[in-house]
């Protein structure tokens, strides 16, 4: 069987066994704070597993794409010495939500191994929990197990048989199914210690979860609402089982890439722990995870979910040189995966030209990387090569992180020159690097946010509130349920001038999803005994009424009382306005970009709106103007904005564009501007687009790599825009005494004019300069220092490229000497030092800039014949002149 076939069969099993064919999620997680990548089949039911999303269905069957490369699931340092780890691979796996347990799992396992792809019943050993101070041995798995195996070929294990997502969610006891290879293989062990083993005699397969448990963030454990099945099988290791080869490179999942890169690189694969056979595992595993996360909306950036992409593709660069491959080659290899994995998930097929034009241009990156970061590695293993021969762990880092050159590349290279590197430092200074990045993107925030309010408002899980917000902004007689000060603790009331949070049953208010900001208004209750600002919301945790944050303006707002909420109309009405424009914003840039533009994330508020999607070069001025004109267009002909509530699938069948990284349940809300737009959409949207009245693009910018940035106006935002650059071109067309139609001609005149007086100038200053640098001051002003001649000139406003040109001049008089000039330029130092060949390496530019800038409060350096630096202390230049003198004499006596 082909591994095509292997999964075609997997789903066709289960499907016939009742189980829904359930397509894969992106490997971005939607909503959820605790995962970077989507790393098991499981991820997308996690909260049907936990009774939060109900489905329409009770049992499900996936391939899911599947990512481990951060966290407890990490397997990128294992992939290339290893023949069975990868970065990116694929998760069969089946699901019961409350419907089957043990009984059914287990017997479907044995019909798909055993019957439907005929492995040997000898061959297959199965593992049960073995218990431990929390959870008891799994004596009913162990029994169902017995009917169809000898009591031999079951094993009990311990943490290995308990299974986790994460450090919190679902989990269980589990059952591992592993396939026995034969005794023929080697083994280090004196006795094969069977499935526990870390030989290659025995592999697993197959690993059913009995999910029945969620682990909470204080380490307890909660029963799940209904038991449930989690199972996953890698189709990368069952192939290689099926296929009857040891590695899975050697299936077929593999070797049509490796035959490519052996093409590529001229030297053919040998399935060995060769330099270059790891290479060549990293090269194929590393082009498919590249492939895939692309597709899936991530871009290389120095962020987050781009800088494990980032480090993904330049490890494969850094291994494709290694195989002497000095060219870009890793987006050939896209055509080999289009055309092996492309019907499976036709994701890779439709944008199969994007991501090569994006994997090239981030190699031809990677190029110029290794062109500016390797003089600086050169010169950091000078400085340690002189000294105590380590590596500075923060030097290696800013080489890693800001210049992006890899650390095995850092390493190689520190060990030619007997360097060690500092790896505790770099460590340190990676994990705040990581910190740093999860904090800028929230990573977790909405997690911590939810679990600020979660004690507080326990009573009220299960009661969430009723959005009411599409129909009407305002809502009265909502009863309050619940009253919070702004550490999450319960209150009776607030009053008049605290800040806290209101819990409603039913709200008008949106809160921030999608991109679009929350809501703010007003809260008044019934009695008239309080009024309260709503200044925003936030989440109170699964299944619980959003949170309402108010400034009590007057009296009191308690529990229980009645109260009116009422939404800002006119900044609700100039949110819709910018939403439903970023919706023509996105079908007008695939209209005109192509159909490989998708949403990389928006911002819709009152004010403005902010769309982010992934394209690869800047937009030009005639392509603005033609979307600017298309979303006009749009607004002119005031077609309705109509909104309708579809099962998932059937919108997305429909051509419906989903959100970059939001997750969607089994029905979701579409919204449409029928013949040219239809997104899934949860935000709030304006009735008929000429509502809009007015669209004008602001700016242009790249945000990332692959990733551009249109920022916009509509409405009265457009009109007022429009009305102050009026004022400005009015302002500049009387300052210029010029009409418009000359108004480009009058200042390029201005600008020609201010060119030659700056010329002018500049000449006059050299001038003086060489004249000794003051009215009075003799020419020739060169002294003796230790033996050289040197000029030490203090000059006036010369900046550091004319410092430059004049003291070309001074060493070409002096023919051998040195020549040191200091200038103040608006409060700022500039400094220059030259030296003759002759007098080099003996006396040092850069030595002597070292040593002498400090003075003036600055530092700097450079080649042994010319050097630069700058220094903060004017008061302080005839000091460093003095002192100057004194540093060549010395080198001069050397």
């Amino acid at each position: 069987m082909t591994s095509n076939e292997i999964r075609a069969s997997f789903l066709a099993f289960f499907a016939r066994q009742g189980h829904r064919i359930a397509a894969s999620s992106p490997l971005v997680p939607g909503n959820d704070p605790t995962l970077l990548f989507t790393n098991a089949g499981m991820n997308q039911f996690k909260d049907t597993f936990l009774g939060k999303e109900p489905r329409d269905y009770t049992r499900a069957t996936s391939s899911q794409k599947c990512m481990r490369v951060s966290g407890k699931h990490n397997d990128l340092e294992n992939v290339g010495p290893s023949l069975r780890h990868h970065t990116f691979f694929e998760m069969l796996g089946n699901f019961s939500f409350g419907d089957y347990f043990k009984t059914d799992a287990i017997a479907f396992a044995w019909m798909l191994l055993t019957e439907e792809w005929k492995l040997p019943p000898e061959r297959l050993h199965a593992t049960v929990f073995m218990g431990d101070d929390t959870v008891p041995r799994d004596h009913e798995a162990y029994e169902l197990w017995r009917a169809y195996l000898p009591s031999d070929q079951i094993s009990e294990l311990g943490e290995d048989n308990f299974w986790a997502m994460g450090e919190t969610g679902p989990c269980g006891r589990c059952s591992e199914v592993h396939y026995f290879r034969g005794d023929h293989l080697p083994c280090a062990e004196p006795v094969c210690k069977g499935v526990a083993c870390s030989c290659d005699r025995y592999v697993e397969i197959w690993n059913n979860v009995f999910m029945e448990f969620d682990r909470q963030p204080d380490g307890s454990l909660k029963r799940l609402p209904a038991p449930s099945i989690d199972t996953g099988m890698g189709l990368e290791r069952i192939t290689a089982v099926l296929q009857g080869v040891l590695s899975n490179y050697d299936t077929d999942l593999f070797t049509p890439l490796l035959g490519a890169i052996s093409d590529q690189a001229g030297t053919r694969y040998g399935g060995s722990m060769s330099p270059h056979d790891v290479s060549m595992r990293v090269v194929a595993d590393h082009s498919r995870a590249a492939t895939f996360l692309i597709a899936d909306g991530v871009v290389p950036s120095n962020e987050w979910r781009g800088y494990v992409l980032r480090k993904i593709m330049r490890r494969a660069m850094r291994h494709g040189k290694r195989l002497g491959m000095t060219e870009p080659f890793l987006y050939r290899l896209v055509d080999v995966l289009v055309r092996e994995m492309g019907a499976a998930y036709p994701e890779i097929r439709d944008q199969r030209e994007y991501i090569q034009r994006l994997i090239r241009t981030e190699e031809e990156r990677f190029e110029s990387v290794l062109t500016t970061g390797l003089p600086r590695l050169e010169e950091f293993l000078d400085r340690a090569a002189s000294g105590h021969r380590v590596l500075a762990g923060d030097d290696a880092f800013r080489l890693y992180d800001t210049f992006g050159v890899p650390l095995d590349f850092i390493e190689d290279m520190a060990t030619e020159r007997q360097v060690t590197l500092d790896h505790a430092a770099f460590e340190r200074a990676m994990e705040a690097q990581r910190e740093k990045a999860r904090a800028g993107h929230g990573f977790g925030a909405a997690k911590a946010e939810s679990l600020l309010f979660e004690e507080a408002t326990a009573s009220l899980r299960g009661t969430a509130d009723r959005f009411e917000g599409y129909a009407a902004t305002r809502v009265a007689g909502a009863p309050i349920l619940a009253v919070l000060d702004e550490e999450g603790h319960r209150l009776d009331a607030l009053t008049e001038g605290q800040v806290g949070y209101v819990a409603l049953d039913r709200t008008p208010f949106y809160i921030e999803a999608g991109g679009q900001v929350s809501d703010t208004g007003t809260m008044v209750a019934a009695s008239g005994a309080g009024r309260a600002r709503v200044e925003g919301l936030a989440r109170a945790g699964a299944e619980r009424p959003r949170l309402h944050r108010v400034r009590v303006e007057t009296g009191v707002l308690r529990e229980r009382d009645l109260v009116t909420a009422e939404v800002d109309e006119t900044a609700r009405d100039a949110t819709r306005r910018n939403h439903t424009a970023t919706h023509l914003l996105h079908a007008a840039l695939r209209q005109v970009l192509g159909s490989h533009v998708k949403q990389a994330g928006s911002l819709v508020a009152p004010d403005r709106l902010r769309f982010d999607f992934v394209h690869f070069a800047a937009i030009t001025e005639p392509q603005l103007d033609d979307i600017e004109r298309i979303v006009n267009g749009q607004i002119w002909k005031n077609l309705p904005v109509e909104t309708d509530v579809r099962s998932t699938e059937e919108a997305i069948a429909a051509g419906a564009m989903a959100l970059f990284g939001e997750k969607y349940g089994s029905s979701v809300r579409v919204v449409s501007v029928p013949g040219f737009s239809l997104e899934l959409c949860g935000g709030t949207h304006v009735k008929a687009t000429g509502d809009i009245g007015l669209f004008t693009i602001v700016q242009e910018s790249g945000v990332a790599a692959g990733v551009r940035r249109i920022e916009a106006f509509t409405g009265a935002g457009a009109l007022h825009l429009h009305q102050e650059q009026r004022r400005s071109i009015q302002m500049m067309l009387a300052a210029l005494k010029a009409p418009a139609n000359q108004a480009v001609a009058a200042i390029e005149r201005f600008q020609a004019e201010a060119r030659r007086l700056a010329r002018e100038n500049s000449q006059l200053k050299m001038k003086v300069a060489m004249g000794g640098g003051a009215p009075g001051q003799p020419d020739d002003d060169t002294v003796d220092a230790g033996g050289v001649k040197m000029v030490a000139r203090r000059v006036a406003g010369l900046d550091k490229s004319a410092l430059g040109q004049l003291a070309d001049t001074l060493k070409n008089k002096l023919q051998s000497g040195v020549v040191m000039l200091a200038s103040e330029n608006e409060g700022r130092v500039s400094i220059v030092v030259s030296v003759t060949k002759d007098l080099v390496p003996r006396i040092h530019a850069g030595n002597i800039v070292k040593k002498i800038a400090p003075i003036v409060g600055g530092g700097g350096g450079g080649r042994p014949d010319f050097a630069e630096a700058g220094g903060k202390n004017p008061a302080g230049i005839d000091q460093m002149l003095e002192e100057s003198r004194k540093v060549v004499a010395e080198m001069a006596k050397v």
